[in-house]
């Protein structure tokens, strides 16, 4: 037969054990898998390879592709275009109820001041910060009736939202209980206040009533410089000579006043150099008014010495005291007498 020669042998294989082999049992999880990993296989491909419809017709989205492979080309338009309305009808509802959000946002105040007490005559400024969707708008009221801008009263917005209203000069009128309320779309806030006007204080310019008067004195003698004024609130006292001014009591200069407007000045003594012009000015708040005297100081005036006169011892008769001198009284009623020799005239209480 042509096959090659050999020893006859034949090589014998070794056989295969017969094993009987337990059937693997499959998991539904493992089942789930395959399914999922044909499905992502499934997407891989539509990705990388869409087509065109032949008959010039848009192209197909891959939502679309998938639901024509599951449920047909019927089947699956009715189902897209009953998930597009659906769809897009939550789109509207929710943009409908953002809007009704942000265009209706209630007042709501970030910044209110407290309870005030401004003096008459002063300037007032109440400060409040609102926030609100819309803007809101912001009334003022005055005891429940509402603040119309004036000369005296200005409602100011600044850039930072700050809302003011502002009240200069504060009167009487002014005080009360103050509302400010602000209202838009979604609603209204406010909040009250109340404005206490302090009284002003009347002010009066100072006036003399007495004014400082003219004065001399002999040196070493005390004098008095005085005069009254008036004022409301009582005016600060200021005295001055020439240009030197008197800040306080000295050993021989003093200053003195009363509640009732009485002024004086004491120089005890005064001397040469305290001669000159006095003022004495008497500020408030008011205002300033002055008074101004000269003192003139000049040297103490002294008696003279003068010789005492001769006196003779007084009698019953006048002409007994002349005869006791040595004048003979009836020589003296004679024209042919001698007259007296000089110096002989006496002085006589009696003549």
């Amino acid at each position: 037969l042509g096959l090659p020669k050999g020893n006859g042998t034949v090589k014998a294989f070794p056989r295969k054990s017969s094993v009987t082999k337990t059937p693997r049992i499959v998991s539904d999880s493992d089942i789930q898998g395959s399914k999922d990993a044909v499905i992502q296989d499934l997407e891989r491909k539509l990705r990388f390879k869409e087509e065109r419809i032949s008959n010039g017709q848009q192209r197909l989205t891959y939502e679309e592709k998938m639901a024509r492979r599951l449920l047909g080309a019927d089947n699956a338009a009715t189902v897209l275009d009953l998930h597009k309305k659906l769809k897009s009808r939550s789109r509207d509802s929710g943009d409908e109820n953002d809007k009704i959000q942000e265009r209706h946002f209630r007042p709501h105040f970030l910044q209110a001041p407290g309870d005030l007490i401004v003096q008459e005559g002063r300037l007032c400024r109440m400060d409040c910060k609102v926030s609100g969707l819309p803007t809101p708008d912001l009334v003022w009221q005055l005891n429940g009736q509402t603040i119309r801008p004036d000369s005296a009263h200005k409602m100011l917005v600044r850039e930072n939202g700050v809302h003011s209203l502002v009240i200069e000069p504060v009167t009487s009128r002014d005080a009360g209980i103050y509302t400010c309320i602000a209202s838009n779309r979604a609603g209204q806030n406010s909040f009250n206040l109340e404005l206490i006007v302090a009284a002003k204080e009347m002010h009066k310019v100072p006036s003399f009533i007495e004014k400082l008067q003219n004065t001399s004195v002999a040196e070493g003698h005390p004098v008095r410089l005085e005069c009254r004024v008036t004022g409301v609130p009582h005016p600060q006292i200021f005295w001055k000579r020439e240009n030197e001014s008197f800040t306080h009591n000295t050993d021989r200069i003093s200053m003195h006043q009363d509640n009732c407007g009485y002024l004086c000045m004491i120089i005890q003594p005064a001397l040469k150099e305290d001669a000159g012009w006095y003022t004495v000015s008497a500020k408030n708040e008011a205002g300033i008014v002055s008074s101004t005297a000269r003192l003139d100081v000049h040297a103490q005036w002294q008696q003279p010495n003068l010789p005492k006169p001769k006196k003779v011892r007084p009698s019953t008769s006048r002409y007994a005291a002349l005869t006791e001198r040595g004048l003979d009284v009836k020589a003296a009623f004679f024209p042919d007498s001698s007259p007296l020799p000089p110096g002989g005239l006496v002085e006589s209480e009696d003549l």
